[in-house]
């Protein structure tokens, strides 16, 4: 939302917006802009006849008292997806889809466009070296780059937010079930993505990854009215201690790494053909992409020791960030520090979908805080509950600080060099993640 904000600055609005609570970099950065707002929290006097629309997003509530005023006054209330359509319905919009891997695959876009002095209008899940925002708009630009949540729109509109973009072209990457509080089924979570394909113009361009067996079914049984083109994992092997890809033309080496993130690339190749990349620009500016923040992003390096931050939380993003690891660095002693933050992953019910999730690991630290487990108002959950979850020897922690002080004295005993990934969409607790390293404690 705040990138938003800094965007249609950036296009010339007048913008204002409020909040209960606004965390750093956001604070920082609305401040620098001057529009972060004179007082914390919600009050309905901000609202007036004056105003255009407003742009409402999650965090609210039904019962907010400034959405409240605004219904009264009859405003245009949008919410966020609904803006960036109305923004971009005029443009050949671009969405990138899935449970897993959307925010990298846009990144990669994001990044060969951006190499290529290539300017389109995007909306991105992560910060991106070399770019200011999130959110980019214009009025000029021939197109719409999108990262397409299936999560709701709005506490008024519950529809995925990827139900309202009405993609031109888009990619889906593959389908594993999530959002277990929005979509307490598989085949209710499932159907979304059947949904999302029923938006799309007729005679659009779909990609999608043929491997996922429960997407190439969609696809393939589906009626829809689009030009399927399907990719797979190209060949790639380890050389150097780099990542080569073996694409049609020639071997093209690049720096991230995983065979989930050489499925990434092909998807992105795809997407970049159907906006007028060609292959031989593809390859030169893939080659320089170092990722997406917290998508196996670099924390820390002591001579052969490595430690990473994660966004994985889902299980087949834990799955696929282990086995990335273990492929990348097979000398070294692999080992997981797992936060469960969301409502999925901290439902019982829920919990065995992480089974053999974190096998590649040689060890494995998982921990959860009781308070979410409360505040989310989700059964009571059990230490034994996850390790019995999880289907091997997992160790499991609710005091984020003990958990690390214990991964220090393990590591310290390991002879051989020592890989950390710290995986989660929150924050342990709010433990300072940049101070932690392979072999010793968090400060």
């Amino acid at each position: 939302m705040h990138n938003l904000a800094l965007a249609l600055k950036h296009q010339g609005h007048d913008v204002s917006g409020s909040d209960d609570e606004i965390f750093e970099p956001s604070r920082s950065r609305l401040e620098q802009a001057g529009l972060l707002p004179d007082s914390i929290g919600w009050n309905a006097e901000r609202i007036s006849k004056d105003i255009d629309f407003v742009v409402l997003g999650m965090h609210a509530r039904e019962d907010n008292p400034e959405l409240l005023r605004a219904q009264e006054l009859g405003l245009n209330i949008l919410s966020y997806p609904e803006y960036i359509y109305e923004a971009s319905k005029d443009k050949t919009r671009v969405v990138i889809g899935g449970s897993h891997g959307k925010t990298t695959i846009t990144s990669m876009i994001l990044h060969v466009c951006h190499y290529h002095g290539v300017d389109i209008d995007y909306l991105v899940g992560a910060q991106l070296e070399g770019f200011e925002r999130m959110v980019h708009l214009t009025d000029h630009n021939e197109f719409m780059l999108i990262e397409g949540d299936e999560y709701l729109s709005s506490p008024i509109d519950r529809r995925p937010k990827f139900h309202l973009y009405q993609p031109n072209i888009a990619l889906l990457s593959g389908i594993a079930w999530d959002h277990i509080n929005v979509f307490p089924t598989e085949e209710n979570y499932i159907e979304q993505f059947k949904g999302f394909l029923d938006t799309m113009q007729p005679g659009g361009a779909l990609v999608y990854f043929e491997e996922d067996d429960k997407l190439r079914k969609l696809v393939e049984n589906g009626k829809h009215f689009v030009k399927p083109f399907p990719y797979r994992t190209p060949e790639w092997r380890l050389e150097n201690d780099e990542v080569v890809i073996a694409f049609p033309e020639y071997d093209v080496p690049v720096k991230v790494f995983g065979e989930h993130n050489v499925a990434n690339i092909e998807g992105a190749r795809w997407i970049c053909n159907q906006i007028g990349i060609q292959n031989d620009d593809f390859y030169e500016a893939i080659s320089e992409f170092k990722g997406a923040q917290r998508r196996l992003e670099p924390l820390h390096e002591d001579g052969d020791d490595r430690v990473y931050t994660d966004f994985a939380h889902a299980p087949s993003k834990v799955k696929a960030t282990s086995e990335a690891l273990r492929s990348r660095y097979p000398n070294h002693r692999v080992i997981i520090a797992l936060e469960l933050h969301t409502f999925s992953s901290l439902n019982p019910d829920f919990l065995p979908q992480y089974h053999g999730s974190l096998h590649a690991a040689d060890e494995a630290w998982v921990f959860f805080n009781p308070e979410a487990v409360a505040h989310k108002k989700l059964p009571p959950l059990s230490k034994s509950d996850v390790q019995e979850a999880f289907g091997r020897q997992v160790r499991v922690f609710t005091d984020a600080a003990l958990m690390f002080s214990d991964i220090h004295h393990y590591t310290n005993d390991v002879k051989e060099p020592v890989v950390l990934v710290i995986m989660s969409s929150g924050n342990f607790a709010g433990t300072n993640l940049k101070s932690i390293t392979a072999r010793s404690a968090a400060s």
